[in-house]
C-alpha cells in the first residue's frame, strides 16, 4: 500500500527548512573569501544580480517541479518525460557523493566546538598543527563523523514534520540571530601587530563593502561573475535534488513566487552577514593577506588563531561561531539525506525507516573511506589540468564542478525546450497567483541560464 506523500504544514516550515539547505558551509567560509578576493563591493553587486535572475531560474525550477510531480528526483523528471529520466539518476548520484564528505567536515566542526567548550581550543601557536594532527590522526575524525552522520540521520528518521521542519524553525532563528551577534562584535574589534599597526574591523568592513576597480580587466571581471555564479550555484541547493524533494513536500495552496523570494532572501542575507562577520574579525588581526585564507584553512587555521588573540572573550565567541556552523552544517546535511531518502522511498516504495538506514549505512562506508583519505587511503588524483588530493576532494570536484552543472543545463533544456517553460508557469500560477517575473524567467530559462552554466562547467574544468 502506497503511504500518503508527507507536507510542510506551512509555507513558514517551507521557507525555514529550504534556507536552512541553501545556508551552508559555503555560506560561512567561501562567500567571505571570495568578496574580499573578488573587490568587494563588485562581487557582492554582482552576487546579487545574480541572485535576481541565474539563482532565481533555478530554484523556481525545481520547486515547481517538486511540487508538480509530488515527487522526489529520482521519479520526478521521468514524470515530466520519460526519455530524461536519467537527470533525476544523476541528480542522486550527486547527493549520495557529498553526504559523506560533507558528514566528514561536519565532524571537524563538532571537534572544534568540543574543544573550545572545554577549554582545550588551539592557542595562535598550535593552530596549524591541531588542524593538521586531528584529520591525520586514524581514529578520531571517525568518532566525530559519525557523531554529525548520527545527528543527521536521527532528524531525517524522525520525518518531514517532526523531524525536518520541526528542527529547522528551532536551528535557523538562534542561526541567524548568532550571525548577527558575532557580525556586530567584529565590527567592534581592532588589534595592533608586532609593527605597531593598528588595524580595526571597520577597516575591513570597508575592505568588504566598498568595490576595489583596480587592476580590473575584461578577464578579471569574468572571474568575478564566475565566481559569484559558483557561489550562488551551490549555495541555492540546486541540481542535487533538494528543492525538488523538498518542493514535492508544499502544499497546492503555497504561494510559490512569494516562497522563493523569501528563500533568496534568506540564503543571500546569511551570505552577506557572513562576509560582515569573517572579514572585518580576519583583516583587523592578520591585515590583508590573512584574507587569502580560503576554505577549511579559514575556519580550521585563521579564525581559531584570532579567538584566541582576543582573550578570555575569544572562547565565547569561539564557542558561539563554532554553534552556528554546527547549526549550518547540519541544516544543509539533512536536505541533503532526504533527498536521498525521498528518493528511495518514491522509487522502490520502502517506509521511512528502512530508507534512512539503507541511505545512512552507505554514507557510513564511504564517510569513513574519506575520514581515513588523510591517512591509510590518501592518494593524488590527475584529472588532466585539475588535480585533487584525498578521497575528499575528489568527490568535492566530481559532484560539484563537473555533474552540478551537467544536471542544472540539463534541467534547463528540459524545461526550456522539450516540456516548455509554460509547464513551470502552470504550477507557479496556480489558484490565481502571480508570478511577477514571469518573462524574465522565460528568458532566463531558455537562454541565458544555460549559457552561464556552460562558461561555468567550462570554468570548473579549466577549459576557460
Amino acid at each position: 500500500m502506497e503511504q500518503k506523500r508527507s507536507n510542510f504544514t506551512g509555507s513558514l516550515g517551507f521557507v525555514l527548512a529550504a534556507a536552512g539547505s541553501a545556508v551552508g558551509l559555503g555560506n560561512i567560509w567561501r562567500f567571505p573569501y571570495l568578496a574580499a578576493k573578488d573587490g568587494g563591493g563588485i562581487f557582492l553587486l554582482t552576487y546579487i544580480i545574480l541572485a535576481l535572475t541565474f539563482g532565481f531560474a533555478l530554484l523556481t525550477t525545481e520547486i515547481a517541479i517538486g511540487r508538480k510531480t509530488a515527487q522526489s528526483p529520482l521519479t520526478a523528471y521521468k514524470v515530466l518525460h520519460p526519455q530524461w529520466g536519467w537527470i533525476g539518476i544523476v541528480a542522486c548520484i550527486v547527493p549520495m557523493m557529498i553526504l559523506p564528505y560533507y558528514s566528514a567536515i561536519g565532524g571537524w566542526i563538532l571537534k572544534y566546538l568540543f574543544a573550545f567548550l572545554t577549554g582545550s581550543a588551539p592557542t595562535a601557536a598550535e593552530a596549524d598543527g591541531f588542524f593538521g594532527a586531528f584529520i591525520t590522526s586514524p581514529v578520531e575524525p571517525i568518532i566525530w563523523f559519525l557523531l554529525f552522520l548520527g545527528a543527521t540521520t536521527f532528524v531525517v528518521y524522525k520525518g518531514v514534520n517532526a523531524g525536518i521542519e520541526r528542527m529547522s524553525k528551532v536551528m535557523m532563528p538562534i542561526l541567524l540571530v548568532l550571525i548577527i551577534c558575532i557580525a556586530v562584535f567584529s565590527l567592534t574589534l581592532s588589534h595592533t601587530d608586532d609593527a605597531g599597526v593598528t588595524r580595526t574591523g571597520l577597516q575591513g568592513l570597508k575592505v568588504y563593502l566598498i568595490p576595489n576597480f583596480e587592476g580590473m580587466t575584461a578577464s578579471k571581471l569574468l572571474t568575478v561573475v564566475t565566481d559569484a555564479m559558483g557561489q550562488l550555484f551551490y549555495s541555492i541547493s540546486v541540481a542535487m535534488g533538494i528543492m525538488i524533494t523538498y518542493g514535492s513536500y508544499v502544499k497546492k495552496d503555497t504561494d510559490l513566487t512569494k516562497s522563493v523570494n523569501q528563500i533568496e532572501i534568506f540564503d543571500t542575507a546569511v551570505a552577506f552577514l557572513a562576509g560582515m562577520m569573517i572579514i572585518p574579525a580576519v583583516y583587523a588581526f592578520m591585515g590583508p593577506e590573512g584574507l587569502n585564507n580560503s576554505g577549511p584553512g579559514l575556519m580550521f587555521k585563521a579564525l581559531p588563531k584570532i579567538f584566541d588573540t582576543m582573550g578570555g572573550i575569544g572562547t565565547v565567541v569561539g564557542v558561539a561561531f563554532f554553534v552556528m556552523v554546527v547549526f549550518a552544517a547540519l541544516t544543509s546535511s539533512i536536505s541533503i539525506m532526504e533527498a536521498l531518502v525521498s528518493s528511495a522511498m518514491d522509487k522502490f516504495k520502502m517506509d521511512r525507516k528502512k530508507a534512512v538506514l539503507i541511505v545512512a549505512a552507505i554514507a557510513l562506508v564511504v564517510g569513513v573511506i574519506v575520514c581515513m583519505g588523510y591517512t591509510a587511503f590518501y592518494f593524488e588524483a590527475d584529472f588532466g589540468t585539475v588535480v585533487a588530493g584525498q578521497i575528499l576532494d575528489v568527490l568535492d570536484y566530481i559532484s560539484n564542478s563537473v555533474l552540478m552543472p551537467i544536471v542544472a543545463i540539463a534541467t534547463c533544456i528540459l524545461i526550456g525546450w522539450v516540456v516548455k517553460p509554460q509547464t513551470v508557469i502552470d504550477e507557479i500560477t496556480l489558484g490565481g497567483v502571480k508570478f511577477g517575473r514571469q518573462k524574465l524567467y522565460v528568458v532566463m530559462v531558455k537562454y541565458v541560464t544555460p549559457v552561464m552554466l556552460v562558461v561555468l562547467l567550462a570554468k570548473s574544468l579549466n577549459l576557460l
